[in-house]
């Protein structure tokens, strides 16, 4: 069996494993990445289909990070770049008692807005003045209500959680789920008080926030990630082994070729919890074991085409979330076509409704016809829906999310922990540090820098010679403009 030699080896070609692939080829070092199925992005994938075009799973970046922004702008994505339109900026919706109401996005509006009660409305500017006692893992519902109230959990967090994060507020741990919310009563006291400090500071300290998408969707994305000079993506390629050698890695894979290893100074795995567990499980036990621990949510996405003149609202905004005593199925609803352009064809609408999460996992169960007819009986009250769909999608993902349920800091602590007695290996998944695909990119960021910090790389050294030896080239050092990235 042929044995290759990388810097680093990267298992799992979803978003997670291509962004740290990324930041660690444009540093000089040799990078392989394994994806078991013969395309790369995991779950991510734009489809064309009767002029729609849709997305598989993710389907807009929503960035304030500064690595982000870099990532896009150096793999040349800035000109394919695609902005919310300025109809879907304004506001979203949320359903309450079978009718579709306008929640503001910014603050103040929220606040006036005839969602809440009086009473509720009181509670809210209370926020201030409560005292910070929360527990540790302190789950979504206990953290919002003693910090905002029932109406916000009821009528906001609640149904942002399951319809974004197909979780359950009841069972997921706040820290982990709102760490920003929680990051500002820790440090202000306060909600309000650390919105208002960081309002004061953002000129100095704050990246410009924008949501984005990519002409031909997520997928251009992936198909750029992976084109990157210095990747050797293998797909086709499902990792069986890994075996710690006296000063490297040694891993096997599966592959239409036959068997195939490779040895790398470094291993970041990338897949799911539990293909990350059956890894690892020779290596450590205890650190399989939490990992097996980790549960998902299964969600049915359902898109569908329509003409303009079917649809008697206005589609003025980003869709709709549906709390659970609103609709035991549906989570959530997103007006494509009025969020991006391209999206439908001329006169159409593009309508995507998720439905299931930890909510309603009985969804996963469900044929073709029950989630369309479930979908369309919960858009045309709501919509003013007049007609029949001319075009059906419908993705599955039975492991679509990672549940940040129960204590689920102290799981990630003890993972922290059992990795740091396993020198060169790193588990960098959607299970760790957040599922949007921003908080992917940059954990690939911060899990490439972390490498780049551990050793002096050889290639490293050799792309700096060769870059100095040219004539009038510059010296420069990759380490370091990695570092001045972090900060």
């Amino acid at each position: 069996m042929a044995m290759d030699k990388v810097d680093v080896l990267i298992i799992g070609g979803g978003i997670s494993g291509l962004a740290s692939a990324w930041w660690l080829a444009r540093s000089g070092l040799s990078v392989e990445v394994w994806e078991a199925s013969e395309r790369p992005g995991g779950k991510i994938m734009s489809t064309r289909q009767d002029g729609y075009l849709t997305e598989r799973a993710a389907s807009m970046v929503l960035n304030f990070r500064p690595e982000v922004a870099e990532l896009v702008r150096e793999a040349g994505l800035e000109p394919e770049k695609t902005t919310r339109l300025p109809a879907a900026e304004s506001r979203r919706y949320l359903l309450q008692q079978g009718r579709l109401n306008a929640l503001p996005m910014r603050l103040g509006a929220m606040v006036a807005s005839p969602l809440w009660s009086l009473r509720g409305k009181l509670r809210l500017l209370a926020e201030p003045f409560i005292l910070s006692s929360g527990r540790a893992d302190e789950p979504v519902s206990e953290f919002i209500t003693r910090r905002l109230g029932h109406e916000v959990l009821d009528k906001a967090m609640g149904p942002f959680v399951a319809g974004m994060l197909a979780a359950d507020a009841d069972q997921a741990s706040a820290a982990a789920v709102l760490p920003r919310l929680v990051a500002l009563e820790q440090r202000y006291g306060s909600i309000g008080a650390g919105i208002l400090v960081n309002r004061l500071l953002r000129k100095r300290t704050a990246s410009t926030t924008e949501t984005f998408s990519f002409r031909g969707g997520m997928g251009t994305l992936v198909e750029a990630l992976a084109k990157t000079p210095g990747i050797n993506l293998r797909t086709g390629h499902a990792a069986e082994e890994l075996v710690r050698l006296r000063d490297s890695w040694q891993a096997a894979a599966t592959t239409p070729q036959g068997q195939r290893a490779v040895t790398a100074q470094h291993v970041i795995v990338t897949t799911p919890a539990p293909a990350a567990a059956a890894l690892v499980d020779s290596l450590d036990s205890e650190l399989a074991e939490l990992l097996r621990g980790i549960d998902y949510a299964a969600v049915a996405v359902v898109h569908t085409g329509l003409t303009r003149d079917a649809v008697g609202h206005p589609l003025d905004g980003t869709g709709f979330l549906a709390p659970k005593k609103e609709s035991a199925a549906l989570t959530g609803n997103l007006w494509m076509s009025t969020l991006f352009p391209d999206r439908a064809p001329p006169g159409k609408v593009l309508l995507t409704s998720y439905l299931g999460g930890a909510r309603a996992p009985q969804v996963a169960d469900w044929d073709d016809d029950h989630l369309v007819n479930e979908a369309l009986e919960m858009l045309r009250p709501l919509i003013d829906l007049k007609a029949d769909p001319e075009m059906v999608r419908i993705d599955r993902h039975r492991e679509a999310l990672p549940l940040y349920h129960g204590a689920y800091q102290a799981r990630m602590q003890a993972i922290a922990a059992r990795l740091q007695h396993i020198q060169g290996l790193h588990l960098e998944a959607n299970y760790k540090g957040g599922v949007s695909v921003r908080d992917r990119l940059a954990c690939g960021h911060a899990v490439a820098s972390k490498i780049l910090r551990a050793q002096q790389w050889p290639s490293i050294e050799r792309k700096r010679r060769e870059e100095t030896e040219r004539p009038g080239a510059k010296a420069t050092c990759p380490i370091e403009s990695m570092d001045a990235a972090i900060k």
